[in-house]
């Protein structure tokens, strides 16, 4: 089955909304288990990360409600509320 960018992110949004918590190496080892490795990359250090078409689809999925923790490589949600 071909899966899309937003199938993906869709699906990184629904685990943000359940967890609180989204780990990059945990999603990115269920991306590419379930979706595939088309949405993967490796990054300048080479480490593999989520494909930017996707992050911008998640992105307008939690609509600013979410923000990426550098250090210790999570999405999490701001101070907003979510929804």
């Amino acid at each position: 089955m071909n899966h899309t960018t937003v199938e993906v992110a869709e699906w990184m949004f629904s685990e943000l909304k359940n967890a609180g918590v989204l780990y990059q190496t945990a999603a990115v080892n269920h991306i590419k288990e379930q979706f595939g490795e088309q949405f993967i990359y490796v990054n300048d250090n080479g480490h593999e990360s989520i494909d930017k078409e996707v992050k911008k689809a998640f992105k307008r999925l939690h609509g600013g409600k979410a923000a990426w923790d550098r250090d210790a490589f999570y999405w999490g949600w701001t101070s907003a509320i979510k929804d």
